[in-house]
């Protein structure tokens, strides 16, 4: 055997065991034939999942800011003011303010 076959023979021998590794180390799942319309399926640990749904609880938990409509115009009018540059800096209002003492 040459050299060189010598070197393709452990390459496919490490390969394999490489191979044989890592999906020793995975797990194996069955997928039902329902899920084969999602195009995106994401499989995660059982831990990471519950901290998930745990951080989704929270997360729902917390009230989101619902603009009134007038909020809403101030905040349109704001970013039409924005938009023509009509704005000052910060330290342009720590000035104004006098903070820059």
């Amino acid at each position: 055997m040459t050299i060189l076959k010598a070197y393709f023979a452990t390459k496919k021998y490490l390969n394999y065991w490489r191979i044989y590794d890592t999906i020793a180390i995975m797990a194996t799942i069955t997928i039902p034939k329902g899920f084969g319309a999602i195009k995106e399926l994401i499989a995660v640990p059982r831990t990471t999942y519950a901290e998930f749904l745990d951080w989704q609880k929270k997360t729902k938990s917390v009230k989101t800011f619902k603009p009134t409509a007038a909020e809403k115009n101030a905040l349109a009018k704001a970013r039409r003011e924005f938009a023509r540059g009509d704005y000052i800096t910060l330290p342009q209002l720590k000035h104004e303010l006098g903070f820059d003492r």
